[in-house]
């Protein structure tokens, strides 16, 4: 078994870094103040619990049933009524979830869970950390999140998993997760009610997939930039649309920033004379998407940010302010108690709408991404269009092929994009009899844009094979040194295809190369 080779801690929210570290075996330690205020946490559960004067005191998924079913009584020993939260909630259905994406919603999971906010037990803690430091992957189903009481069923199946029920991987071989935890070294997770609920009723597999898939977005964008400044070099186009001045005038912050970021890429080129006056917008227009792309990427960066950082559970249980003051749940505000000690609050934290329209935005950004990816792909091998270079950058057309396989394939990855891209996050439709009456979909949009993300590093690295491949056909050499050390690398990397051979893993390693070469 792979051993730990990193180490995250819980102090500072994961990064997108951090997150794809958590895929592998990673130390993941949990600071005495973070132990300390699970701990405190606890003890508040515990108190409002039993209520003044000793008796019970209602307090969702303590001793309730769940969901639509609140108003009825649970099951009066804590080990059954874990079970009985977590029973009913294994109805996913569908191919599992990457293991990338279930390892980073468990990263998540641990994090807000050591807030100390939701009152979960600190072994409940301890446990999931040492998790990480295995290959243990819970199997979890793609299929049967709203989105709208966080990822109930996803996280239901993983929670199971880590009890050893269910299945699970282990160095990636999918098993009964009993075998995965005795082959791991780890002990099945004992949960009473309130654990259970806590591990279920947040939006961390929607916040891990939607992160996961900016930062892939956020790869591509920054390749596709560099891509499409060497296609203006071979091509040996006018940079005059990347002027500065014109771009202050569009007014767009992004599309200044991005055509700042061309510029110095293409810091010397000479453009050949021999183009047309204005090129095909998928040039000429190149730094207004791009920048369109940037300003919308920094809004899902924001929910991102919020969703790393926040708390999504439900009840939550808030330290008291010391001020001795207190009020009733007959209010009507969802505060079951104010008071020194501390108030259980029953709310929504656990409604993942931001994260459903960041992901749609993500999606919709993705789409126009792969749509400029796909046209610059089709200028470069149509010979009425790329300065006289072979059809399809073949070195003998007829006889050899090219880049026709790969076009056909990037028009399949482009259509597929944009059939993902139709929103979710409006689509509500009432469940849960009409407890749910309105649900974002955010597990849904993030899943898709995550897929989508996928296919758009695809259609980067077919466009770099074929700026690669116009290379060895005929297109002038590059003049802007910063275009040329891009085509060497890709030069090194991927032999010309001469003749013709299956560029399936070719497209792949240029995909994976330009995430390398562009890191910011």
């Amino acid at each position: 078994m792979l051993t730990p080779t990193d180490t995250v801690a819980l102090t500072a929210p994961p990064d997108a870094a951090a997150l794809r570290r958590a895929a592998l075996p990673v130390t993941v330690t949990v600071d005495e103040e973070a132990r300390a205020r699970v701990a405190r946490g606890r003890r508040l559960f515990d108190a409002l619990r039993r209520g003044p004067g000793g008796g019970d005191r209602r307090i969702y998924g303590a001793d309730t049933g769940f969901g639509a079913l609140v108003g009825y009584a649970g099951r009066a020993d804590d080990a059954d009524q874990c079970d009985n939260t977590l029973a009913h909630l294994g109805a996913g259905q569908g191919p599992d979830l990457p293991p990338e994406i279930v390892r980073a919603a468990l990263l998540l999971r641990t994090r807000s869970l050591a807030s100390g906010l939701s009152g979960v037990s600190t072994d409940v803690v301890d446990r999931l950390a040492a998790m990480f430091a295995t290959t243990f992957t819970p199997a979890v189903p793609r299929y049967g999140s709203v989105g709208a009481s966080g990822d109930l069923i996803p996280l239901a199946y993983a929670t199971q998993a880590l009890r050893g029920r269910g299945h699970a991987y282990l160095d990636g071989t999918r098993m009964p997760a009993g075998d995965a935890l005795t082959a791991a070294g780890l002990s099945p997770l004992t949960l009473d009610g309130r654990d259970a609920l806590a591990l279920v009723n947040g939006t961390s597999v929607t916040t891990a997939a939607l992160a996961l898939a900016l930062d892939s977005v956020r790869a591509a964008h920054r390749s596709l930039t560099a891509l499409t400044c060497l296609l203006t070099d071979l091509l040996g186009c006018d940079t005059g649309f990347l002027d500065a001045g014109l771009l202050r005038a569009y007014g767009h912050p992004g599309a200044v920033e991005a055509g700042g970021r061309m510029r110095h890429t293409l810091e010397g080129a000479v453009p050949s004379g021999t183009r047309p006056l204005q090129e095909p917008y998928s040039i000429r227009c190149a730094p207004q998407l791009l920048g369109a792309a940037e300003d919308a990427l920094r809004y899902v960066d924001g929910v991102v940010a919020a969703d790393l950082d926040g708390v999504s559970d439900n009840p939550l249980f808030i330290p008291g302010t010391g001020t001795g003051t207190g009020t009733d749940a007959g209010t009507g505000t969802g505060i079951d108690r104010d008071d020194e000690a501390g108030r259980a609050v029953h709310g929504g934290n656990f409604f993942g709408q931001p994260a459903a329209f960041a992901a749609d935005l993500l999606a919709s950004v993705t789409a126009q991404l792969g749509n400029l990816a796909e046209r610059q792909l089709d200028l470069l091998v149509d010979p009425a269009r790329n300065g006289g270079l072979p059809p399809m950058l073949a070195t003998e057309p007829g006889a050899q092929h090219g880049l026709q396989g790969v076009q056909l394939a990037t028009t399949a990855f482009v259509a597929e994009i944009r059939r993902a891209a139709t929103p979710a996050g409006m689509q509500s439709l009432p469940t849960n009899l009409h407890n749910q009456d309105v649900v974002p979909f955010g597990t849904q949009a993030a899943l898709r844009a995550h897929d989508s993300a996928e296919l758009l590093g695809l259609l980067c690295g077919s466009l770099a094979l074929g700026l690669r491949q116009a290379a060895h056909v005929g297109a002038r050499r590059t003049t802007a040194p910063r275009c040329g050390e891009l085509l060497a690398v890709l030069a090194d990397a991927i032999p010309p295809v001469d003749p013709d051979r299956p560029l399936a893993a070719d497209v792949r390693a240029a995909a994976r190369l330009l995430v390398r070469y562009v890191r910011p």
